[in-house]
């Protein structure tokens, strides 16, 4: 694994900018990483070995993904909609896994580790960068245990919903009524379909139809 630098530089250039969190994201996924083993998880072999829950979709989490090469498309990054900012690394080969979450004492003692500071956020930015892990952040080794649906590679498991006919991939679909369903179908959707005018629609058609014969 590259150093903390070049990571914190190339890690900011791709979040967009510079910020405490990404500082914390970096140490968090480096700690993480070496707690379970992995000296090199964004190339081969080491990055099928890796899944990453990330509790909070912040700064960090860019980083997180930075630094181990987890992705949702690979399906090495889990998110967990906590608010906590917090992170799980698992090995999958090896099983261990720890929790990392970042402290709120870490804030106050920012003006310890970096006192000649006057701003807040440059204050954080030094601070965090050379303060001790122990106070950083919050580590307990923990177990979990990743169901076939999660693991990454090809789609093991698949379902049609009884009601729209959509394909449900990984078990994520619902029995509601002894019924399949999709999320959508059982759950409401966070969308709501904009409905169409079909009279204006067929206006529409009939002039572009006119127009095309003139």
């Amino acid at each position: 694994m590259e150093d903390f630098e070049t990571l914190l530089k190339g890690s900011s250039n791709a979040h967009g900018h510079l910020c405490p969190g990404q500082v914390v994201g970096v140490r968090m996924a480096m700690e993480g990483c070496r707690l379970i083993g992995l000296d090199n998880p964004a190339k081969m072999p080491q990055i099928k070995k890796l899944i990453v829950y990330v509790e909070m979709d912040r700064c960090a989490t860019d980083a997180i993904c930075f630094v181990t090469g987890v992705r949702l498309g690979r399906r090495s990054l889990k998110f967990v909609d906590n608010g906590i900012m917090a992170a799980t690394f698992v090995n999958l080969e090896t099983g261990k896994a720890f929790r990392i979450v970042s402290t709120e004492k870490a804030r106050d003692l920012a003006q310890i580790y970096a006192p000649k500071m006057s701003d807040k956020r440059e204050q954080q930015l030094s601070a965090y960068k050379k303060m001790d892990i122990k106070d950083l952040f919050d580590i307990e080794e923990v177990k979990v245990d990743v169901p076939a649906c999660d693991y990454p590679g090809p789609t093991r498991f698949k379902q049609t919903c009884s009601s729209c006919g959509q394909v449900v991939r990984d078990k994520k679909e619902v029995m509601k009524n002894d019924k399949i369903l999709c999320r959508p179908c059982a759950l409401g959707t966070y969308y709501q379909p904009v409905k169409k005018n079909t009279h204006n629609k067929g206006s529409h058609h009939v002039q572009l139809k006119k127009k095309s014969a003139v």
